[in-house]
């Protein structure tokens, strides 16, 4: 389906190249959940994702260091990076659609809570995603 891959592209674009200062992030294994709701004309049940990862210090302090990954396809129109969080407008083409994303991630030492809002016109109509965000720190790495 055309919404998964800019559901991958929503929830993997939190690039943290640009910033002068460390992000409030402290390191050790994190766990990251997103919720999506889609509203269309095609009836879509909210979708639930969970992934783990190690943040290193190294990482945090890396100025190539991106908190998760662009996904091919996607453009970054606007980034604004600061140590307590990150707000970003982007463009996603794929599979002969368009998606219009705005997104914004607050950086709270040891959680972070975000939001992704997608407008989308695909070949199954125009649809609307809203993504809520939340990560936590479990411990040591």
């Amino acid at each position: 389906m055309f919404f998964r891959p800019l559901l991958a592209a929503a929830a993997l674009v939190l690039p943290l190249t640009a910033m002068a200062e460390s992000p409030n992030i402290v390191p050790g294994q994190w766990q990251f959940t997103s919720t999506t709701s889609v509203k269309g004309d095609v009836p879509i049940p909210d979708q639930t994702d969970s992934h783990q990862e190690c943040i290193a210090q190294g990482d945090i302090d890396d100025a190539d260091f991106q908190f998760l990954e662009v996904e091919e396809g996607c453009e970054l129109l606007e980034h604004n990076v600061s140590a307590d969080g990150v707000d970003y407008k982007m463009i996603c083409r794929a599979e002969g659609g368009e998606a219009n994303i705005d997104g914004r991630m607050d950086f709270l030492g040891e959680r972070v809570e975000g939001s992704v809002n997608i407008d989308t016109e695909s070949p199954v109509g125009q649809m609307q995603l809203q993504t809520t965000i939340e990560g936590e720190r479990l411990g040591d790495c």
